[in-house]
């Protein structure tokens, strides 16, 4: 489902960030383990006052996305990704190989 959850909602309205129907940018610092290598990655959601209707993660736009609880969760090539937008955490996986954690920023725009 694309549709927004009303927790998902509330946040938005009461976030700077997402005061104008467009577009956010996070900005997310993710550890990488077992190689303790740090990535910056780029998150852009694209919605109206309704509904998510863009998700794109470096520039790739996944195939799909789940809404959940507080975030969303998709995969990018072999990556599995969740982002708890109310904490602004990220959350991914390389199929048990590898594990990425970071924290997530508005990049101001």
């Amino acid at each position: 489902m694309r549709f927004a959850s009303l927790g998902l909602l509330l946040w938005a309205m009461l976030s700077p960030a997402w005061a104008a129907p467009s577009a956010v940018v996070l900005s997310c610092a993710v550890a990488y383990m077992p190689q303790r290598s740090t990535w910056v990655r780029e998150v852009r959601i694209d919605w109206d006052k309704k509904a998510i209707r863009r998700l794109r993660i470096d520039g790739l736009e996944p195939y799909g996305f789940s809404l959940v609880p507080n975030g969303v969760m998709t995969a990018v090539d072999n990556e599995r990704i969740q982002i708890d937008l109310s904490t602004r955490q990220w959350q991914s996986d390389f199929r048990g190989h590898a594990t990425g954690q970071g924290r997530c920023e508005t990049v101001p725009g």
